[in-house]
């Protein structure tokens, strides 16, 4: 009898390969960033200090309801028809991760790019990248292209796994709180302080999972027949050139793997100068990313058969 385990991994599995990611407001990482959203609308204005306690109260009361909220609905639901939990796991963990979604974009951005449509790229990658894309060319497009589906390729499917092995479907949910309130305030900005907290935490959270996503790269080069030894020189070489210690792990190595060079005008390059990021290299980026995603989905298979 196949255990729970699997039971849970496969079908969530499979669901993102058939249906993906549909957006409605009922999808529970949406409910969860409008109760984040209502949170800081209710925030201090002023004072670091205030902000910073107020981000940092968010953080762990979100994490904390999600993560043990999750654990008892499972095991509330399990006690009463073990079908059910399983189910219910499915769903959740379903949410916690997701690939499908991030590929048809990235193509719809290669299709725009390949016939010229500017504004069609641009307003396709609004939905990858939160810098302004009004003025970016057609090779600028393709690199904030391909550089965010390699660093979600690790923040939207293998952080996720990999939380999922160590501590289940509150693991990975927990994960996802973490990175969604990370994406709403950051860092920078008007909510620098507010968002310090959960940027660090996302940052440890990530640590392995980006230098995991860029392992599978390389290997994902090598069987893609694409540039494996380039790839692994530009992960070396370039990770540190982005300021997240963690997305230029992937975005690197993403860049190698395709001999591009990918640039972020005014804050980084990454790779060698090849050929531009066009239409050929954010199509042959998404089949290496294909490669990988598939490398990580074989593992998380693979350990929940243990």
């Amino acid at each position: 009898m196949l255990n729970a385990a699997f039971a849970v991994v496969m079908p969530a599995l499979v669901l993102d390969a058939l249906v993906g990611d549909p957006i409605s407001r009922w999808h529970p990482v949406a409910l969860f960033g409008s109760a984040a959203d209502w949170c800081f609308r209710r925030a201090p204005n002023n004072g670091a200090a205030r902000q910073l306690a107020f981000g940092a109260s968010v953080l762990l009361g979100s994490v904390a309801l999600v993560g043990l909220g999750s654990a008892w609905l499972l095991f509330a639901v399990g006690s009463v028809a073990p079908v059910g939990a399983v189910l219910v796991g499915v769903v959740l963990f379903k949410s916690s991760f997701a690939y499908r979604q991030l590929r048809q974009t990235v193509l719809q951005v290669a299709d725009a790019v390949r016939v010229s449509d500017l504004f069609g790229a641009r307003r396709a990658l609004r939905a990858l990248v939160s810098r302004d894309t009004a003025d970016l060319d057609a090779e600028q497009a393709g690199s904030a292209a391909i550089e965010s589906l390699a660093e979600n390729l690790s923040d939207s499917l293998v952080a996720p796994f990999l939380y999922y092995v160590l501590l289940g479907v509150p693991g990975a949910l927990a994960y996802r709180v973490v990175n969604t309130l990370d994406a709403m305030v950051g860092y920078h900005g008007e909510f620098e302080f507010l968002g310090k907290a959960a940027a660090k935490v996302d940052d440890w959270a990530n640590w392995i999972p980006a230098r995991m996503t860029a392992g599978l790269l390389i290997v994902a080069a090598w069987l893609a027949r694409a540039h494996c030894q380039a790839a692994f020189r530009a992960a070396l070489r370039d990770h540190a050139r982005p300021e997240s210690p963690n997305a230029g792990w992937p975005m690197a190595a993403m860049a190698g793997a395709l001999d591009v060079e990918l640039e972020k005008l005014g804050h980084y390059r990454l790779g060698t100068a090849g050929r531009g990021a066009d239409a050929w290299a954010i199509r042959q980026a998404v089949r290496v990313a294909d490669i990988a995603a598939g490398l990580a989905a074989v593992l998380l298979i693979g350990v929940s058969l243990l």
